[in-house]
């Protein structure tokens, strides 16, 4: 049998099953596995009986979103090209948090090098030069349970400070922009803040405001 097949899959949580939705997966092949992503295409017994093929899913490291608003009332954005709609967007701080085994891939399994909110006040930092000490946490959810296996977590930061420069990783090219949040309401309702996950951290951010 070829190495990147795996056949008769056990159900990944224990109990799943039980549930007459559920699914079974019964193979899976690994069609990219690198440091960067594991791509997989597999096949599922329907509740039915039925087995059908493929449906592809990923696996990338959880992530942090943070929706950061500084001492005068201006949110913290980032500007920065995104290759799936290939267009630079506008979006809130955000970027993944590290896992101990290096890899930028593995949601499902956590393996966590740091807490979420550690990662959210690194990355706050790393992409803007901005602190704070009035943290919320808003909601973790699944980032795309169609497709992927990871989880996002969604904090509010208050009453941001700079206290140094942007310190960014070498793919990283941001600009840093500090609007209002009519600004931003406008640019969601125009279509021009295009990260679904941030507009879900907007919106529940409008309760603690």
């Amino acid at each position: 049998m070829d190495m990147n097949q795996e056949t008769d899959i056990k159900n990944r949580e224990q109990g799943a099953g039980k549930d007459p939705l559920a699914w079974e997966e019964i193979s899976t092949e690994h069609i990219v596995t690198d440091e960067w992503v594991d791509f997989r295409k597999s096949a599922y017994r329907f509740p039915d009986g039925k087995v059908f093929e493929p449906f592809y899913t990923y696996s990338r490291r959880n992530y942090v979103v943070v929706v950061a608003q500084d001492t005068e009332g201006k949110f913290l954005c980032v500007r920065q090209f995104r290759q799936g709609i290939r267009k630079v967007t506008t979006e809130f701080p955000a970027g993944g948090i590290e896992r101990r085994d290096g890899k930028e891939y593995g949601g499902a399994e956590d393996l966590s090098s740091e807490e979420a909110l550690a990662a959210a006040r690194r990355e706050l930092s790393e992409e803007t030069g901005y602190e704070s000490d009035d943290w919320q946490h808003l909601l973790t959810v699944a980032s795309n349970a169609t497709m992927a296996d990871n989880y996002a977590h969604l904090f509010v930061a208050k009453n941001c400070r700079k206290v140094s420069g942007q310190h960014l990783d070498e793919t990283e090219y941001l600009g840093v922009e500090r609007y209002t949040a009519e600004e931003i309401e406008t640019m969601i309702q125009e279509g021009n803040f295009q990260q679904s996950m941030h507009i879900t951290a907007w919106l529940l951010a409008q309760r603690t405001l």
